[in-house]
Parts: structure tokens; sequence; C-alpha cells
């Protein structure tokens, strides 16, 4: 039996999908990042499943509880926020299952720059504007950056950013990217994407600071960056003209 690994999605219980539902309400045993993980999302749950909260328990407790159920042969979820390639440290708790021969599946999940440019109406990737997206975030306690990932590199590409973990520094995230993009250029600051309490920020980065310090959030807050979040003078893109030849349009 394997170890189901589960991207939550950005927060809303409805986001999450349908085959993370599904296993949700199949398992005996649910993990859950209870500092970020809504209640909502539990409900999937049956009533008698055992639900650890994560959130106090170290890596090596961590293990030990996923080991000790699969051990009974309990099926076992593992739930993360957003998506699990992203941030989510599943890379070491896969590393130690694989070494004591746990088989794990992972199932993917809505990550938060996509929620969040959804709640924005908006495309990260316009035509003439930007046709890359940077995923990054800056160094922290956890995980230091390593030497060539440095926010400045990312930002001479004229990318569309979208840089997790850092809204505790945003006024130094603005003072490094306006030299590249300048202080006219969209910004936003999407706070806990789909959920109820969801806030939106929007501004540019000469003015996002001062906007986010009258009613600053702590965490869980993802910072977009690029003339794409407020594209309105714009190329349209060729792929619906009706002198654009392609395979289902001669």
């Amino acid at each position: 039996m394997s170890v189901h690994f589960i991207g939550a999605g950005p927060g809303a219980a409805d986001l999450l999908t349908l085959r993370g539902r599904d296993r949700l309400a199949a398992c005996d045993v649910c993990l859950y990042a209870g500092s970020i993980i809504p209640p909502d999302l539990l409900h999937h749950c049956r009533q008698d499943a055992r639900l650890i909260d994560t959130a106090p328990l170290s890596l090596d407790q961590i293990i030990a509880e996923i080991a000790a159920a699969h051990a009974a042969g309990l099926m076992v979820t593992r739930l993360h926020s957003g998506d699990l390639s992203l941030y989510s440290a599943m890379a070491e708790q896969l590393r130690r299952l694989r070494a004591l021969g746990i088989a794990v599946e992972i199932i993917p999940g809505v990550p938060a720059f996509a929620a969040a440019a959804a709640e924005l109406g908006c495309e990260l990737t316009v035509p003439g504007l930007a046709q890359s997206v940077v995923l990054t975030r800056l160094d922290g306690r956890a995980s230091p950056m390593p030497a060539g990932e440095r926010l400045e590199a990312f930002a001479a590409t004229g990318a569309s950013l979208a840089i997790h973990l850092a809204i505790h520094r945003l006024e130094e995230v603005a003072t490094r990217l306006i030299p590249h993009y300048g202080p006219d250029c969209p910004c936003a600051v999407v706070v806990r994407a789909s959920w109820p309490e969801q806030r939106i920020l929007r501004a540019t980065l000469g003015t996002i600071a001062e906007l986010h310090a009258a009613a600053p959030a702590e965490r869980t807050a993802l910072i977009l960056v690029g003339p794409a979040i407020k594209a309105e003078d714009f190329i349209e893109s060729a792929l619906y003209s009706a002198d654009y030849p392609r395979r289902f349009r001669p």
C-alpha cells in the first residue's frame, strides 16, 4: 500500500483535485500541515480517520508516524498546501520513505501562483510583455538560496515574477526590483488566495510597500510583479487570428 502525498491547493476546499479528494475520503490516517491547511479541507476525510497535525512535529516524528501506520496496513495521506513541487519540503520525506521501502503516490495540487493570478483576473504570459514566469523566493533560515539564484538576475529577464515566502521583506523586494522594472511596474500582493479571508493589494513597485504597511500580512501571501500583471496595451496572439494557418483551421 502506498503513502499518498496530496497537494491541497491554495486553500479553498473545492480547489482540491478529484483524485486528492478521493484519497482523503478513503484514508485511515491523514497527516496535514496544520499551520497552513484550512480546516475545511479535512472535511473530505472520514469521521473515524486519525488526523495528525504535523506543525509541532520534527521530520523524524513525521516519518515515524507514517511508517507505523503503513506497517499496520493503514492507508496514509500526507496533505501539503499548494502544489507539492514547490516549497513543500516533500523531497526529504520521500528520500526517507524510499529508504524504508515505502511506496509513494504524488498527487499534484493547484499552485498558489495560479490561484493568485486567477483572483487578479490576469494572464502571466502576455504576448510582447512576458512569456516566462519565474517562481522564486528570498533566502531564509530554513533554506538559503543557491548563489546563482538572485532576485536581480531573474528581474533582468523581464519575466513575470511570483515571489513566495517574502511578504515580510516586501520593501526590500521592491527596492531590489525597481532598477530593473521601474517604479511604475505593476505589482500585486495576494494574501491567502481563495481563502474566505483573501485580500488583494494592487499597486506598483514604487507604492506597494507603503500600501502594505497600512495593513501588513505576516504570512501566506504571494508577491506578483511584471507588466503582464496589469496588461492593457499589448499585441494579440496570432493563435486565434483568422489569417493564421493552423492544423485545425487551414
